[in-house]
């Protein structure tokens, strides 16, 4: 039997490629997505810190210094929040680009090995053939020769 040659070989090893390309690229997005939103559980962190700290400020003795400091501070981490708050919906949009990435490139190799399976398939039922028929030619020859022989 012949050797087996797929010919679209090289396009299922660049789209194997790909594939794993955008994988990488998927758990660089995941990464990235998670110190975003330990940045962000951080930051909401030292937001409750200062509003307890306004808010027990509040039940003593009235600094307005103090006050405005912590005020201040606690804007500023606001700020610092909504901002990294900004940067989580961002890295959750490049995660949803990088997986979808991901799946058209392996639904592409999938579509390369389907090709492939069905190609070893023929190229095996090819094979079979030719085996039946050889040995129904040798049954052959040697049903003649047992005839002739008579």
């Amino acid at each position: 039997m012949k050797r087996f040659y797929f010919s679209l070989r090289p396009a299922a090893v660049v789209r194997a490629h790909r594939e794993l390309r955008a994988r990488e690229a998927l758990a660089v997005a995941l990464r990235a997505l998670a110190e975003a939103e330990a940045r962000l559980t951080a930051a909401r962190a030292r937001s409750a810190e200062l509003e307890t700290v306004i808010a027990v400020g509040r039940r003593r003795n009235f600094q307005p210094a103090a006050e405005a400091a912590f005020y201040q501070a606690y804007l500023g981490s606001r700020s610092a929040e909504r901002e990294i708050e900004k940067q989580v919906e961002g890295a959750v949009a490049e995660l949803l680009r990088r997986r979808a990435a991901c799946v058209d490139a392996n639904r592409d190799l999938k579509v390369i090995s389907r090709i492939e399976e069905r190609a070893r398939e023929a190229h095996r039922q090819e094979g079979l053939r030719t085996e039946q028929n050889e040995i129904d030619e040798i049954a052959g020859f040697r049903a003649f020769q047992t005839h002739s022989r008579l």
